[in-house]
């Protein structure tokens, strides 16, 4: 079972230090519609200093060249179960990602009974995005310090800095010393996710890449090259990068329909790649809301499908939603005017609209 006691997040700075430039949780809210109660642009920065660690450039220029060569067996030499199989795992891993590090462990936007929290946390595993701890933690303090020095992939240093650069690199001090301002004790006094974190390398090596190999191979007699490289690397590559799209093209390009004042965006080709979590503008307004998104979208958000289902079994419960009236008001107050219509009256529906309607 997850812990979910009250965050204790220091918000208080000094003016000589970075402040704080989202909320994580909504009792962290200081307006009535979840904002906060300052001008957030002036805190954004980006310090050019960059220092590259040769192990990861290394590490990711193999992993790449295994998955282009994966995508090439795929297309020539993989058994057609070989490359469905593949597809099933990549959308598993990416919820293992969207939904479990993020929305449950990150946001506590839900909450998960032991079963689903099992399969959670093996999906996780399988996207090999380091361990939901280490995920969790990160992305609490990207949202707290979002598009300043303390955020771990900001968004300001370019797009390929927030879609891969990022890992390269080695992290800001400014991303640890205000890593200790924010409340981990849920994930700490969590012992899945602590056993996870223990022994994540090991079980990584194995549910991420021997179990998918092994399953080719022995199910449908797949080769052990095709195996390897299609359903465990090529697979890897395309979550790692899917996924990645959140930090990079949702931060960079969209409308900003619930906050013209926040980076985020609503991207559709986050969305698409990502299994749902492309509506990144009103995610980062409303972080604890478990759809990441206003109206759900069930076509392009698997992530609250996937929610809503185990929800119905009892084995998702305590969904955090936002009332329709505080988001009108947010849109209202802080939107660049992008979001459409709220339905009969609104001052943006257009006079032929409503010459034409038909009332009985």
């Amino acid at each position: 079972m997850v812990a979910f006691e009250k965050p204790r997040t220091c918000t208080k700075f000094s003016k000589n230090t970075i402040e704080s430039t989202g909320v994580l949780f909504e009792d962290e809210a200081e307006t009535p519609d979840g904002g906060l109660d300052k001008n957030i642009e002036a805190f954004k920065s980006a310090n050019k200093k960059l220092e590259l660690v040769w192990q990861r450039v290394v590490f990711f220029v193999v992993t790449h060249v295994a998955g282009i060569y994966g995508a090439y067996l795929a297309v020539v030499l993989a058994k057609w179960q070989t490359n469905i199989f593949a597809f099933i795992l990549t959308i598993l891993s990416s919820l293992g990602i969207t939904v479990g590090a993020h929305r449950l462990y990150a946001h506590r936007a839900f909450r998960a009974k032991l079963p689903l929290e099992v399969l959670i946390l093996f999906f996780q595993t399988m996207a090999f995005q380091f361990s939901a701890y280490h995920w969790a933690r990160d992305h609490r303090v990207h949202h707290k310090f979002s598009e300043t020095d303390a955020d771990p992939h900001n968004a300001k240093r370019g797009f390929l800095y927030a879609q891969i650069g990022w890992l390269l690199y080695r992290k800001q001090p400014e991303v640890t010393i205000k890593a200790k301002s924010i409340d981990f004790s849920d994930l700490k006094s969590n012992p899945l996710v602590m056993f996870q974190h223990r022994h994540y390398f090991i079980l990584t090596l194995i549910i991420c890449y021997i179990m998918p190999t092994m399953a080719a191979i022995y199910f449908w007699n797949e080769t052990f090259s095709n195996a390897l490289f299609v359903t465990a690397m090529l697979r890897w590559i395309c979550v790692f990068h899917g996924i990645n799209t959140i930090n990079s093209f949702a931060h960079l390009y969209g409308n900003k329909p619930y906050d013209k004042n926040y980076n985020p965006s609503e991207n559709i080709i986050a969305s698409i790649l990502t299994v749902g979590e492309g509506w990144h503008n009103y995610h980062h307004v409303f972080p604890w809301d478990y759809k990441a998104s206003e109206l759900g979208h069930y076509a392009l958000n698997w992530g609250t499908v996937f929610i809503d289902f185990f929800a119905k079994t009892g084995w998702a419960y305590d969904l955090k939603s936002v009332s329709p009236q505080m988001i009108k008001n947010r849109v209202h107050r802080t939107g660049d005017g992008s979001h459409p219509i709220w339905g009969w009256g609104d001052k943006d529906q257009g006079i032929e609209e409503i010459k034409s309607a038909i009332i009985f």
